[in-house]
C-alpha cells in the first residue's frame, strides 16, 4: 500500500504571505494610479483653457474685441463650459473677467476633482498661468500643475 506523503500544493501560511505581498504592492500602486488620473484630468482642463483662448483670439482678430458687444463684458460662446464636454464634469470653464481688450478664463474644480491640491486654473489674454483657491497646506506650484 502506497501513501502519498507530499501532495504538492500551497499551505495556508504560503497563501497568506502571498496575499500580504499583493496587498502591500496594491497599497503602493493605487495612490500612484490616482495621481496619474488626476494629472490626466488637469491636462484636459489646461488644454481646454488653451483651446478656449485660441478661439477667443480668433474672435478678436475678426471683430477687434473679445466681447460680443463694444463696451460689454460677455464673451462669445466659442469655448466649452465643462471638461470633459460630455459626461460628468471634472472642471467647469467660465470667464471671470472680460473686456474689449482682455479676458480671464478659469477652470474650476468639480466632481471628483473638487479637492484637488492644484486648485483652480486661470489663464488670460497675456498667457499668464495661475492657480487659485488651492486647499490650505498644498505646496503645488504652477509648474507642478500645468506641467509645461
Amino acid at each position: 500500500m502506497s501513501y502519498i506523503k507530499n501532495a504538492g500544493g500551497f499551505s495556508l501560511m504560503e497563501l497568506m504571505i502571498t496575499v500580504a505581498i499583493v496587498g502591500i504592492l496594491a497599497s503602493i500602486a493605487y495612490p500612484s494610479y490616482q495621481e496619474s488620473v488626476a494629472k490626466s484630468r488637469r491636462n484636459e482642463a489646461s488644454n481646454a483653457l488653451f483651446t478656449s483662448a485660441q478661439a477667443l483670439e480668433r474672435y478678436y482678430s475678426t471683430n477687434g474685441r473679445y466681447t460680443t458687444t463694444a463696451g460689454g463684458s460677455t464673451l462669445p460662446a466659442v469655448f466649452p463650459t465643462q471638461v470633459p464636454e460630455n459626461g460628468t464634469a471634472y472642471y467647469t470653464i467660465a470667464s471671470t473677467a472680460a473686456s474689449a481688450n482682455a479676458f480671464t478664463l478659469q477652470a474650476t474644480r468639480a466632481g471628483v476633482m473638487a479637492g484637488d491640491a492644484c486648485g483652480n486654473f486661470t489663464y488670460d489674454e497675456t498667457g499668464e498661468l495661475a492657480l487659485t483657491s488651492k486647499p490650505s497646506g498644498s505646496s503645488k506650484t504652477v509648474a507642478d500643475c500645468w506641467r509645461r
